[in-house]
């Protein structure tokens, strides 16, 4: 029988820095994301909701694997990359961004960090996105290093966690602004601090440069926030469908557009800059989509978790799309999911059958996101 202390299914998915500290503290579940582990059972995923939209949680989120692009063309080669036009994008900015490949596919959509003139971070959901810029810059002719740093993020989100930040690096961290970034030195351990998060709370994510300190950051951050009510946690699936964020593999993959998930905002069609995917993006855009994202309640008694698969969707007996994320809000009280569905069945009010795995219901097409569309709590 293996020993507790030994988890693990080999040494082909890696452990966070973080790893030791998420057991000691509580973590009885994992995920694999980014072929590492992440955590995701701290108990109720209810309460660790609650912990999150009134207190803070802190999250181990290394997972979010960064690939480093450097060198003398590195603004012009992370330009290629995205079709989000980045000319005024700043030294010490964070910007969301969508990869595409060549046919206007979604490969990732990461948080852009750009840390120094010719230094980018991209932040990533969960595909090789690695590889794939590499593969892209053989024969680019541009002049930039592709690598993968010695980076580890970890998420301190909710409402007292600006507190929680004063008390490790002192008031001016209240300056922070949303989507910038900042650098740091806590008692040795280096750090990039950044207000983003995936939760659409307030919230910071900060990023370990040194992982042989994860542990040794881990215990101050939650040292420094018992006084606020921190608590161990994962990313909340609740907050997150309530928020309308993609999970990728989920809510889109490689075969899903930017129009179709309603981010016509990430996509300059119109400027000069030269990206992956331009052309097909603009036939897309030319030809219009067939089909859309939509927020949907069910109408069924709570639902006992996130789905596991995807739930078709039906009108008139005919399937016209899927659930691609659900789940139960125990502060709206309703069954809230995110949708992929034929167009032509779009329009917010109509009625259409879900079928879960436990059985067949009614649902309603309602706006998204289902709390605080304007993001006012996360950019407050």
């Amino acid at each position: 029988m293996q020993n507790k202390k030994d988890f693990g299914f080999g040494t082909q998915i890696r452990k966070s820095p973080f790893f030791n500290s998420t057991v000691k503290w509580g973590a009885t579940g994992f995920s694999v994301y980014n072929h590492m582990y992440i955590p995701r059972d701290f108990g109720s995923p209810e309460q660790n909701f609650w912990n999150l939209i009134e207190k803070a949680i802190l999250c181990d989120v290394a997972v979010e694997r960064q690939v480093e692009i450097t060198g003398p063309d590195a603004y012009k080669f992370i330009q290629l990359l995205t079709p989000r036009d980045l000319s005024k994008l700043s030294v010490a900015q964070c910007k969301y961004v969508l990869i595409v490949n060549n046919d206007g596919g979604i490969l990732n959509d990461p948080v852009l960090l750009r840390l120094a003139e010719n230094q980018f971070w991209l932040s990533l959901a969960d595909s090789d996105v690695l590889l794939w810029a590499q593969g892209v810059a053989v024969n680019s002719g541009l002049d930039v290093k592709i690598s993968e740093p010695d980076v580890s993020p970890l998420q301190l989100q909710g409402p007292t966690s600006q507190e929680i930040m004063v008390k490790l690096f002192g008031d001016s961290i209240r300056d922070l602004k949303y989507y910038w970034l900042r650098e740091y030195n806590l008692d040795g351990i280096p750090l990039i601090v950044s207000r983003t998060g995936w939760s659409s709370e307030l919230g910071y994510e900060i990023y370990l440069r040194d992982g042989s300190k994860g542990n040794e950051l881990y215990e101050k951050i939650m040292a420094a926030g018992k006084e606020y009510g921190i608590q161990p946690g994962h990313t909340s699936s609740i907050r997150r469908i309530e928020g309308g964020m993609l999970s990728y593999h989920a809510d889109a993959d490689i075969k899903t557009n930017p129009f179709e998930l309603g981010l016509d905002r990430l996509v300059h069609l119109d400027s000069e800059i030269n990206f992956i995917g331009k052309n097909a993006l603009k036939k897309i855009k030319e030809s219009g989509i067939s089909r859309k994202q939509v927020g949907l309640v069910i109408e069924c008694n709570p639902l006992s978790g996130p789905n596991t698969t995807f739930w078709p969707i039906k009108k008139n007996g005919k399937q016209i799309g899927k659930v691609t994320s659900a789940v139960y809000s125990p502060r709206l009280k309703k069954n809230i999911a995110l949708a992929m569905i034929d167009i032509n069945f779009s329009e917010v009010g109509a009625n259409l059958e879900v079928n879960t795995h436990e059985g067949s219901y009614n649902s309603t097409i309602v706006e998204k996101p289902f709390y605080d569309p304007k993001k006012k709590i996360a950019s407050s």
